[in-house]
C-alpha cells in the first residue's frame, strides 16, 4: 500500500468500519431512551437514579481505562484482530445485559460491554488513518463522524420501537445481529495492519487511572444521593480518587511507555482540540441525561415519541458532519470551533427556559441547532488530534481522543446528575412531608421514585405529581445553567489556544509534500 495514495479498497473498508461502530454508538443512544423503563419497578429493574448513572458510567469508565491498552495491543498484534475480538466481546456482553435480573447485573454486564467497546473504537480510527492518505484523511473522518450521526439518528427511534413492542432487554439484544454481520465483513474486507515500532504496555498506569476515576465518580454520585459534601462516604472516595489520579499523572510523566502520555499536551493544537472535546462531552452527556426524564416523565411522551423528538439532533449531525471539514478549511479551526462552542453554550442555557408548556416545534429547533453545532466540532477536533501525532501512532492518538471523551462524559453524567439530584431533593422535600419519615428519602431521590410512590398511593398520590414535575424542572434549569457555564469555558479554551486558519502558502506546501 502506497502511503500517498492509500489502500485501493479504502472506501469499502471505511464502510465496514462505520457499520462496525454502529453497534457501539447505537447502544449508547438506545440506552438513553430506555432509562425510564429500566427505572420502572414493574416494567424494568426498578433502578434508582444513581444505579442508572452507574449503568452508564460502568461502561464509560472501563472503556476509557482500557482504550490505550487495547490501542497498543492492536498496534502490536494487529488492528483487524483486535477489532474482531472486540466485536465478539461486545456481542456476548450485550447478551448478558439483555437478560440482567437486577441493576447490579446490568451494571456489571455494561462494564463488560465497555471492554469490547475499548477494543473496537481505537481500532476503527487507527485503520482509517492507516488506509487513507493524508489528503483524504479529513474527509474519511468526516464520513466516519457522519456514520456516528446516523447511529445517533436511528438509535432513539429503534429503542422506542423495541421498548414499545418488546421488553427493555431488547435494546441490548439488537446489538447481536449487528455484531455478527460486522464480524463477517471485517473478516473479508478489512486488511491487517500493525505499528512497526509498537509501544509497551503500561499496566500500572491503567490500574491507577481506573481506580482513581471510579473513586472520584463514586464520590460525586454519592454526593448527589446524600446531598452533602462533608459526609465521609463522599469525602473519602473523592480525596482518595484525586490522590490516585495525581499519582497516575506523576507516573505517566516518568515512564517511557505511558498509558496516557500527558506530555502530548505540550502540543497546543493537540491540547486545545482534546480539551474542547472533553468540555463538549462533559456538558452534552450530562444534558442528555436530564433530557430523557424531562421528555418521558414531565412531558409524558412514550419512548417511541421521545426517540422521534431526538431525530432533528441526529439529522443535523448526519447532514453537517461530512461538511465540517470544508467549514474548517475555509474559516480555520479557531473561528469555526469558537462559533460552534458558543452555539452549544447558548443551547444548553436555553434548556433553562423549558417547562411543561414548551412547544414541540421550539424543542425541535433547539435540538437541530445543537446537533449542527456538535457536527462542526467533532470531526475537526478529531482530525487535529490524529494529525498531531505520527501516523504509525494512530492507535495511541485514537485512544487518547476517546479516553478524554469517555472520561468527560462519565464525569458529566456524575457531576450534572448529582446537581440535578440535589436540586430536586431540596425542591420536592416540602411536598414529601405527607409521607412517613422512613419513605421520604427514597421517594425524594429522583422524579421517577416520586412518581412511582404517588402511583402506589392511588388518588391520594395525585397531589404529589405536579410538585414532582415542578421540582424536576427547577433542578433541570439549574443543571442546564451549570452545563452552559462549563461550555463557555470551552469557548475560552478554543478562542485562546486553538490554532487559526492555516495560511494558503502552508496548505500548498503540505499538498506538495503529500504528493511526493
Amino acid at each position: 500500500m502506497d502511503a500517498n495514495t492509500g489502500h485501493p479498497r479504502r472506501w469499502a473498508i471505511l464502510g465496514v468500519l462505520v457499520f462496525s461502530l454502529l453497534a457501539v454508538v447505537l447502544d449508547n443512544t438506545i440506552l438513553n431512551v430506555a432509562m425510564k423503563t429500566i427505572a420502572d419497578p414493574v416494567l424494568g429493574l426498578g433502578a434508582t437514579q444513581s444505579e442508572l448513572e452507574w449503568a452508564i458510567n460502568s461502561y464509560t469508565l472501563v472503556f476509557a481505562g482500557l482504550l490505550f491498552t487495547f490501542g497498543v495491543i492492536g498496534d502490536r498484534t494487529g488492528r483487524k484482530r483486535m477489532l474482531f475480538i472486540g466485536m465478539l466481546l461486545f456481542g456476548l456482553a450485550s447478551l448478558a445485559s439483555a437478560y440482567s435480573q437486577d441493576p447490579l447485573q446490568l451494571i456489571l454486564a455494561r462494564a463488560a460491554m465497555g471492554i469490547g467497546g475499548a477494543a473496537i473504537m481505537p481500532a476503527t480510527l487507527a485503520i482509517i488513518s492507516n488506509v487513507f492518505p493524508p489528503a483524504e484523511r479529513g474527509k474519511a473522518i468526516g464520513i466516519w463522524a457522519g456514520g456516528v450521526g446516523l447511529a445517533v439518528a436511528i438509535g432513539p427511534i429503534t429503542g422506542g420501537l423495541l421498548i414499545e413492542h418488546f421488553w427493555w432487554g431488547s435494546v441490548f439484544l439488537i446489538n447481536v445481529p449487528i455484531v455478527v454481520i460486522s464480524m463477517v465483513l471485517i473478516g473479508y474486507v478489512v486488511p491487517e495492519s500493525r505499528d512497526p515500532r509498537p509501544s509497551k504496555l503500561d499496566p500500572i498506569g491503567v490500574l491507577l487511572s481506573i481506580i482513581g476515576l471510579v473513586a472520584v465518580v463514586y464520590g460525586i454520585i454519592r454526593m448527589g444521593e446524600l446531598a452533602t459534601v462533608t459526609d465521609p462516604a463522599v469525602l473519602l472516595p473523592l480525596v482518595g480518587g484525586l490522590l490516585v489520579l495525581g499519582a497516575f499523572v506523576w507516573w505517566e510523566r516518568r515512564t517511557d511507555h505511558p498509558a496516557f502520555d500527558v506530555r502530548n499536551f505540550s502540543n497546543v493544537r493537540f491540547s486545545s482540540a482534546i480539551g474542547m472535546m472533553g468540555i463538549v462531552f462533559f456538558a452534552m452527556m450530562g444534558g442528555m441525561f436530564f433530557l430523557t426524564f424531562y421528555i418521558q416523565i414531565v412531558l409524558g411522551y412514550t419512548p417511541l415519541q421521545a426517540g422521534a423528538l431526538m431525530i432533528p439532533f441526529a439529522a443535523a449531525q448526519l447532514i453537517f458532519a461530512p461538511l465540517s471539514q470544508r467549514v474548517n478549511q475555509r474559516f480555520g479551526a479557531k473561528l469555526s470551533s469558537t462559533v460552534a462552542m458558543t452555539v452549544i453554550a447558548v443551547v444548553l442555557a436555553s434548556y433553562a427556559l423549558f417547562d411543561q408548556n414548551t412547544p414541540i416545534i421550539l424543542m425541535e429547533i433547539v435540538f437541530f441547532v445543537q446537533g449542527a453545532a456538535m457536527a462542526n466540532i467533532m470531526p475537526p477536533a478529531t482530525t487535529a488530534i490524529m494529525e498531531a501525532l505520527p501516523r504509525e501512532k494512530a492507535g495511541v492518538g485514537s485512544a487518547m481522543s476517546n479516553t478524554v471523551r469517555q472520561v468527560a462524559g462519565a464525569l458529566g453524567v456524575a457531576v450534572l446528575g448529582s446537581v440535578l439530584s440535589s436540586a430536586y431533593r431540596g425542591e420536592i422535600a416540602p411536598a414529601l412531608s405527607v409521607l412517613p419519615e422512613a419513605g421520604r428519602h427514597a421517594a425524594g431521590e429522583s422524579v421517577t421514585a416520586t412518581v412511582y410512590v404517588a402511583q402506589q398511593m392511588g388518588p391520594q398520590g395525585e397531589a404529589l405529581l405536579q410538585p414532582a414535575y415542578d421540582a424536576f424542572v427547577h433542578g433541570m434549569h439549574i443543571t442546564a445553567l451549570v452545563s452552559a457555564v462549563i461550555a463557555l469555558a470551552g469557548v475560552v479554551v478554543v478562542a485562546k489556544w486553538m490554532p487559526g486558519k492555516t495560511p494558503v502558502v502552508r496548505q500548498v506546501r503540505e499538498k506538495e509534500t503529500a504528493a511526493v
